[in-house]
């Protein structure tokens, strides 16, 4: 288990929603060992994934919530690996805007443990970004997978279709905010930073 770790991949590509389209740039996360590896957020570019995971074993692509630009190269993704697509049930009417003729494979619940590389992946489901939104926590690289909650600054955008702010910063507080300090969070877009050093960017209740 010493060889585990967390890698970033950035791919390129847009996000719409609500009749508007931005150009982002996305971090996929891998996390495992030089044998396999779970994939978090397939994002736009199937192949630039593909090339990192570099022929490892694939053991399920994790969809941190259902916007376009975080589950875009998800099908393709895993046809290519035969890895099982997850996604928490609350964003399948956003899963299915982008994919229409294919469902999940799996759904994620809130503390649900996930293994790779012999290390477990506890699903935190933190609506609020979208309903079905989660975090995955990883004690092992003492990191947390954040996907658009929560960034190096504060908590992720709210105001448009299927997100609510006060809902976001709860989860944020009650399900983020009570891991260590020094937990590395991994975002999906941007730097790192810490729990410790994002407490101050949550408002308190």
């Amino acid at each position: 288990m010493a060889r585990v770790r967390a890698e970033r991949v950035v791919t390129s590509g847009t996000f719409s929603l609500d009749g508007e389209t931005f150009d982002v740039d996305n971090n996929v996360w891998l996390i495992g060992d030089d044998s396999e590896v779970l994939v978090v957020d397939a994002a736009h570019d199937a192949g630039a994934v593909i090339r990192a995971v570099a022929g490892r074993s694939v053991t399920a692509v994790v969809c941190t919530h259902g916007h376009d630009d975080h589950i875009g190269a998800a099908v393709d993704l895993a046809e290519h690996t035969g890895a099982p697509v997850l996604l928490h049930p609350d964003d399948l009417q956003l899963w299915h805007t982008v994919h229409p003729d294919r469902k999940p494979d799996g759904e994620l619940a809130d503390g649900q443990r996930l293994h790779v590389a012999g290390v477990a992946v506890q699903v935190i489901h933190t609506p609020g970004h979208t309903w079905g939104g989660c975090s995955l926590y990883v004690p092992f690289l003492n990191a947390v997978c954040t996907g658009d909650t929560l960034f190096h600054g504060g908590p992720g955008a709210t105001g448009r279709s299927y997100s609510d702010r006060h809902t976001l910063e709860n989860a944020i507080r009650e399900r983020l905010l009570v891991l260590p300090s020094d937990t590395v969070v991994h975002t999906g877009h941007g730097t790192d930073t810490t729990i410790g050093a994002e407490r101050p960017h949550v408002p308190a209740v």
